[in-house]
């Protein structure tokens, strides 16, 4: 992952470098006040030509459903098969700072994604919900293939709402390994679901001490204590058994978070030590 923190012009090289490795995707990120993630997403894709871009998360309540399918549509036609787009509740209270917050976050999210999903298979829509309202509209230029469209939740309403519908669910950092078990049965998804879990990744002797500002601030979204958050964290070796440990507890894609000025260090340590 490219971490907001990062200055979005450090992005480019990032994201070559990465290209030249084993990983074989890079997310980025749509936070209130940091970065747009289609323009971010945008930019990866086009410094690149192997990896996989996702993008973890687009709000629903800050996109126009058919706004979305047209951007994602965009990207998938120049980069095809290269591109997973995730789809949110946004984070409530910055919801209500820009003025996007709505009655139901449950249905936005539900009717964003069926609208989103329907219009890149190239159909054309006329949903009237309780949170969207489209009118016989369609793309002109539908991808070929369209690409995957997860649902970025946690909630146990959520997690199954993400089964109905998305092709894939992504969790936050910080769940433990025992955790994903009962996601995956909260998930309940027929057929292929593809689960991407978050990490944050620290390589160093005082990585717990270094990560335990952003292990404070996850505790408290978590509603867990700042110990209880897992993370790729101490020796290569440590950083490495906690991400295989994520995938033998059912995780497809382990998303890794590198923190510090110089993020690809870490990467690299992590990945020698796989």
């Amino acid at each position: 992952m490219f971490d907001r923190d990062l200055p979005p012009e450090s992005l480019v090289p990032f994201a070559r470098e990465l290209d030249g490795t084993a990983v074989s995707d890079l997310w980025v990120v749509e936070d209130l006040g940091w970065t747009g993630a289609i323009s971010s997403a945008a930019t990866a894709l086009a410094v690149t030509s192997r990896l996989r871009v996702g993008i973890g998360i687009t709000p629903a309540p800050l996109r126009n459903p058919m706004l979305l399918a047209m951007e994602l549509a965009n990207l998938e036609r120049l980069h095809p098969g290269r591109l997973a787009a995730g789809i949110g509740h946004g984070v409530q209270s910055w919801m209500r700072q820009v003025g996007a917050a709505v009655p139901s976050p449950l249905a936005l999210l539900e009717e964003t994604i069926t609208a989103v999903r329907a219009l890149l298979r190239g159909e054309t829509v006329t949903l009237h919900g309780k949170a969207v309202r489209l009118d016989g509209v369609s793309l002109v230029h539908p991808p070929a293939e369209p690409p995957p469209v997860l649902a970025g939740v946690v909630s146990p309403r959520s997690l199954a709402l993400s089964g109905r519908v998305a092709q894939g669910t992504i969790v936050p950092e910080g769940l433990a390994p025992d955790r994903i078990p009962p996601i995956v049965e909260q998930i309940a998804a027929g057929g292929e679901h593809e689960l991407v879990a978050f990490t944050f990744l620290c390589v160093g002797d005082d990585a717990r001490e270094v990560m335990r500002p952003a292990a404070t601030g996850q505790a408290e979204f978590l509603g867990v204590t700042p110990d209880e958050v897992d993370m790729a964290a101490g020796t290569p070796e440590q950083a490495a058994a906690r991400v295989r440990a994520l995938w033998e507890a059912g995780v497809s894609t382990v998303v890794a978070r590198p923190m510090g000025p110089d993020p690809l260090a870490h990467v690299h340590k992590l990945l020698s030590a796989l």
